[in-house]
């Protein structure tokens, strides 16, 4: 399933496995809630080189339902996407004022925002959810605390998390048996604990004695200082096992992303990528670049001259900042692909870094010129 190939101190590449498909690690996944990229289509995706994208299954479970997707044969073919798909159990949605109600011991009540029916969601019911969506890989529903939080509500986090993921591997290994060999789903674990060193030790042993496929780092990038951030990222990071993926969760500036390499993490999302492109903020080979500055308005240069993406290859910086300015699709699909481009290949060259054993220089170098 998952084969370390070389490594550069804490830093790693290997092959993560599934059925028939791959990817080569570390990679990032663009975020794509309701099996789409915002603005960018799977050809694009294709395209660009992405190996992983991850859905939510509760997005996903209110439209257009897991039993449409299972009748269609899957997400992979309903979304047409030949990579790895993953699915996030909704845990992220308790946070959304529209959309969450209350959680006890035996689950999470959301509401529907677009009927108002309540819908009661176990940590069982949840993964045969994700089982029916048939992604590569599925999440523990789990309880993740904010950074606002008082160490008590964390604690609380932490012990909700652990009881559901006990859970959802029961019932995950249960309905498993039913699926056939080559269509196995993995299942990873969350562990939580916000930036308490305590915490974040109970969960990752109580979260790695359950024996997951692989194991997320979550409720990190919510506000916390960045050095709060990456001791989490080590401290957890020494409990799993050196044979598991290890994924941080919600993580997608290029500076944060490989600090965390450097650190053996395999596996990244973010919608911060996406986000920012949206919003004007693109990714270069000189660093950010805020494309809404007056500057820009009759620039005829690409957005990085040392891009090859079709974006770079094709239109000036007036005509992307001109479309975005106008909230235009084609603005918002061009400055979207690009931004994804540079991260696929950032960890394109991480991963060369990592087998020349030069990924600390790598690291430098790009850490200098985002400095955020």
């Amino acid at each position: 399933m998952f084969k370390i190939i070389a490594r550069d101190g804490k830093a790693r590449t290997g092959v993560l496995k599934i059925g028939k498909k791959k990817a080569e690690t570390p990679f990032f996944m663009p975020v794509s809630s309701n099996s789409a990229v915002r603005f960018i289509s799977t050809e694009d995706l294709e395209e660009i080189g992405i190996k992983a994208t991850i859905s939510n299954a509760f997005i996903l479970h209110l439209r257009p339902g897991e039993k449409i997707i299972r009748k269609i044969g899957g997400i992979g073919k309903f979304m047409n996407f030949s990579g790895i798909n993953v699915t996030d159990s909704g845990g992220f949605q308790m946070y959304s004022k529209e959309i969450f109600i209350s959680s006890s011991n035996k689950g999470v009540i959301f509401k529907n925002p677009a009927s108002g029916e309540k819908i009661f969601m176990t940590p069982e019911k949840d993964m045969k959810i994700q089982l029916d969506i048939g992604s590569e890989i599925a999440m523990c529903l789990d309880s993740m605390p904010l950074f606002s939080h008082s160490k008590k509500e964390i604690e609380e986090a932490v012990r909700k998390t652990t009881l559901w993921a006990g859970r959802c591997k029961k019932e995950h290994d249960k309905l498993q048996k039913k699926q056939q060999k080559e269509n196995k789903q993995l299942l990873f674990g969350i562990m939580q604990g916000g930036i308490y060193p305590d915490l974040r030790e109970k969960s990752a042993e109580d979260i790695v004695k359950l024996n997951f496929d692989g194991y997320s780092i979550g409720g990190l990038g919510l506000g916390e200082p960045r050095e709060k951030q990456y001791q989490a990222v080590e401290f957890q990071k020494k409990f799993i096992p050196e044979n598991k993926p290890v994924y941080l969760m919600g993580i997608g500036t290029p500076s944060e992303i490989l600090e965390a390499i450097s650190l053996g993490v395999d596996m990244f999302d973010s919608r911060l990528p996406t986000q920012n492109a949206r919003r004007g903020t693109l990714f270069t080979s000189k660093g950010k670049l805020r494309i809404f500055n007056s500057r820009y308005k009759t620039d005829k240069k690409p957005i990085d001259e040392n891009c090859g993406c079709f974006v770079c290859r094709n239109y000036s910086r007036a005509f992307i900042r001109h479309h975005l300015k106008e909230q235009s699709g084609t603005g918002r699909r061009l400055a979207t692909y690009h931004n994804l481009y540079y991260l696929s290949n950032l960890m394109k060259d991480a991963r060369n870094a990592i087998k020349k054993k030069k990924f600390s220089e790598f690291k430098k170098k790009i850490q200098k010129i985002y400095q955020d």
